[in-house]
């Protein structure tokens, strides 16, 4: 910082040498503050507006008498405190559309578009890629024995979970936003918080199915209507935690759709024996992680009387969580025997079980932060079975 000073009414000399840009505060105390005779040597003139940014000009008393003031001229190339609170105004509201941290969101989009974003959760692709991961076994099932799935398939579903997850995280905080006012996690929610109202919420979710809707035009008649009769599931999950313990079990049923739409898109029909036990693989595994998500809010949603797999078990949601775990690793050995992967496909089973017990032995319970770290997780269990479904499709 630096300062010039133009004073009256003191009793010290200040030498014009020791007026030159320095690091100096004439605020500190009045007797600092005082030269007698600033003179012609006085440096004021040899700084140039060119040269900083903002002039404030303050009034400051002697200690002593209220009649010697002085006048100071502070000129500081810092920001004033105008400009500082500006930006202070700027980083809570980016604080408060990404929940309380800065993501790539706050740094890289228009202003504008950022609660849309953080609508859609884009900053958290966790949600994209639990939805994925099933349609990525099922279109790996169904290719030709031998031979790579059908990458243009894989493309068309990504996008399409991209959006279908958006939209389903748009329709939940749209029926929560009452809920997620009182949840610490999810008060800082666009809808929740009044970045967005509810509105510009149902605008945006139309866009949304819109653009999904484009994607499911590409597919066969059968999967068109497979795929539209899943909003019946993406429209009823947030309500469920309303009136029963198991929303997570709906939550599975919604979130696992694409084992069955994916083999659709590709077969033209469905293979119960193959499709049906990916299925329930899916719904039980989307249980046991579900249910540790839901631990972070337990105590939040005692408050509101809403309802989770994590309150209904208690306790015993280890033993739960190993009872679905082993459902799920089963389901999926009896789809691969069904589709007839080769031996690879039970190696990659055996790691992916390794990675699932690890989850629900060493998870904390009562931690938010490990439940959160567990959950995130899985993303790694659905990309070792895409490893499994895909090297034992190449030799069998």
């Amino acid at each position: 910082m630096v300062s010039a000073l133009i004073f009256r009414g003191s009793r010290r000399f200040l030498k014009p040498s020791l007026l030159n840009p320095s690091i100096f505060n004439p605020l500190i105390s009045s007797q600092q503050c005082i030269d007698r005779n600033p003179g012609p040597t006085h440096p004021v003139s040899q700084f140039k507006p060119s040269h900083f940014g903002i002039y404030n000009l303050e009034f400051c008393k002697s200690v002593g008498s209220l009649s010697n003031f002085q006048l100071v001229v502070h000129i500081s190339t810092s920001p004033s405190r105008l400009g500082q609170g500006k930006e202070n105004k700027d980083q809570s509201s980016s604080n408060l559309s990404s929940g309380g941290g800065v993501s790539w969101i706050d740094l890289y989009l228009p202003r504008s578009v950022q609660p849309y974003a953080q609508l859609a959760r884009l900053d958290k692709p966790i949600g994209t890629w639990l939805l994925l991961w099933p349609c990525v076994w099922s279109i790996t099932l169904a290719a030709p024995p031998g031979l790579l799935p059908d990458f243009k398939m894989l493309a068309l579903f990504g996008c399409g979970a991209l959006l279908l997850r958006g939209a389903g995280c748009t329709i939940n905080d749209l029926i929560d936003r009452d809920i997620d006012t009182k949840v610490e996690r999810t008060k800082l929610r666009p809808v929740a918080s009044g970045l967005l109202t509810p509105f510009q919420g149902l605008s945006f979710l139309g866009f949304q199915l819109l653009l999904g809707l484009g994607i499911l035009l590409q597919l066969n008649n059968y999967s068109r209507v497979l795929g539209a009769s899943s909003l019946l599931l993406v429209f009823s999950y947030p309500l469920m935690k309303r009136f029963t313990f198991w929303p997570q079990a709906f939550l599975g049923l919604t979130f696992n759709w694409g084992a069955l739409l994916g083999w659709a898109a590709v077969k033209g029909n469905l293979d119960p024996s193959i499709v049906l036990p990916l299925y329930a693989s899916g719904v039980c595994w989307t249980l046991v992680y579900d249910t540790i998500y839901a631990h972070q809010d337990k105590e939040d949603d005692l408050k509101v009387g809403v309802k989770s797999t994590a309150l209904h078990f208690g306790d015993s949601t280890k033993e739960w969580l190993t009872g679905f775990g082993i459902a799920s690793v089963g389901s999926l050995a009896l789809s691969g025997f069904n589709a007839e992967l080769g031996w690879p496909y039970y190696a990659f089973l055996v790691a992916a079980s390794g990675h699932l017990g690890w989850q629900i032995w060493t998870v904390d319970l009562s931690s938010r932060s490990d439940c959160n770290r567990k959950f995130v997780s899985n993303k790694w269990f659905g990309a070792i079975i895409f490893g499994g479904i895909l090297a034992g499709r190449l030799v069998s």
